[in-house]
């Protein structure tokens, strides 16, 4: 395709998200006769898309769906050598195709920007035609646009990425140079089939369903700016325990910190920034020892990322303005709730009581606790 990692060619108005193959099992399954899907033909006024890759295309395509603003999705194999390549033929590794979702979605409800950002909670950036237990050329990470005008945004993501990781990404970024829809069986496959393979974390897919769903947040707490102060001004005003567990990613002992058995209204705030991340009213008790919560206050106060530490495959919770480690999250939490637990250490945070809110400066969040949907 004569792609590189990093070089962007032209970009497409629609975006596309190629997910790699649901692992070498899929590829002895029985062959079916591949069933040609029709492009539609309705107009794409008010509508942009994108086409990206990042692994088994069922995943990727149930996690694109869950998103508020996300219209359509369509698994399909994109920039392959072969016309209407079958899934045996892009499983051979012969055809250079990319398994793909094309994701259809309304700019006025989503931006590219929050797209790409969450398409990366999905994949391993830095991995090389692999993700999850797929291997193969098909299963690399890609983002292939329809328009020029896209480029410089997917350029400015990939890049914000890159600091996060020490060893350099391996995402293709480039113009789509075609895209073939998957045959019928593959398409809304976890719908279709709620126990079928899925490389992605299941947290993520609450995640999408959250990450854009609240349109009825103030204006004033949209506007709310927090910032992290220096490492010297945060070893000057934290305990030695609230500086070890939110940088230096250590863990509280459980029944025996400040919050995991606090009952009253209020908000809880990121120790090092003061910004809102938890709310009372999503705390329930877990039996854990530590603060239990099925959600954040918002979505994007909080970023998660694979954590292997101790000898177990986790999920960490940090604080996104601040950095700060609160904890883990994990699939077992109530499902009448989303069935999510943010297990968090109480040294990680501030509580403030409803009554003292106003006066703290927060008088904005009262409507949190008001209950949301």
């Amino acid at each position: 395709m004569g792609v590189d990692t990093y070089k962007r060619n032209g970009m497409r108005v629609t975006v596309i998200l190629f997910f790699l193959l649901a692992g070498m099992e899929g590829c002895r399954m029985q062959q079916e006769k591949k069933e040609e899907i029709p492009q539609e033909e309705k107009s794409m006024e008010g509508q942009k898309e994108i086409y990206l890759a990042g692994g088994c295309f069922w995943g990727t395509e149930h996690f694109m769906k869950q998103i508020r603003g996300v219209e359509s999705t369509r698994a399909g194999y994109a920039n392959s050598s072969l016309e209407k390549p079958t899934y045996q033929q892009v499983c051979s590794g012969r055809t250079g195709a990319a398994e793909a979702v094309q994701v259809v979605y309304d700019p006025e409800k989503v931006g590219l920007p929050l797209l790409l950002e969450l398409y990366f909670k999905t994949i391993d950036p830095t991995s090389l035609n692999r993700q999850g237990n797929d291997r193969g050329t098909q299963y690399r990470t890609g983002i292939y646009y329809t328009d020029v005008s896209d480029r410089p945004v997917i350029e400015t993501a990939l890049n914000v990425l890159s600091l996060k990781y020490d060893r350099p990404l391996v995402v293709e970024a480039g113009p789509l140079i075609n895209f073939y829809p998957a045959e019928g069986y593959h398409q809304d496959y976890l719908e279709k089939n709620p126990g079928g393979y899925c490389h992605i974390d299941p947290v993520l897919f609450q995640q999408a369903r959250d990450a854009n769903r609240l349109a009825d947040v103030p204006e004033a707490v949209e506007k709310r700016v927090f910032s992290r102060p220096g490492d010297a001004v945060l070893k000057e005003r934290l305990t030695p325990l609230q500086y070890a567990v939110t940088q230096m990613n250590a863990t509280e002992t459980p029944f025996r910190n400040a919050y995991w058995d606090e009952n009253r209204e209020g908000i809880y705030v990121d120790i090092t920034t003061g910004e809102p991340l938890f709310v009372s009213t999503d705390k329930f008790e877990s039996g854990c020892g530590w603060p239990s919560f099925s959600k954040p206050i918002r979505p994007d106060v909080i970023e998660e990322r694979s954590d292997a530490s101790h000898g177990m495959r986790r999920t960490e919770v940090r604080s996104k303005t601040g950095n700060a480690h609160l904890g883990h999250v994990f699939t077992d939490g109530p499902q009448e709730r989303g069935g999510l637990r943010y297990c968090i250490n109480s040294a990680s945070l501030r509580f403030i009581p409803k009554d003292e809110m106003e006066k703290e400066g927060y008088g904005e969040y009262l409507s949190f606790l008001g209950g949301r949907n």
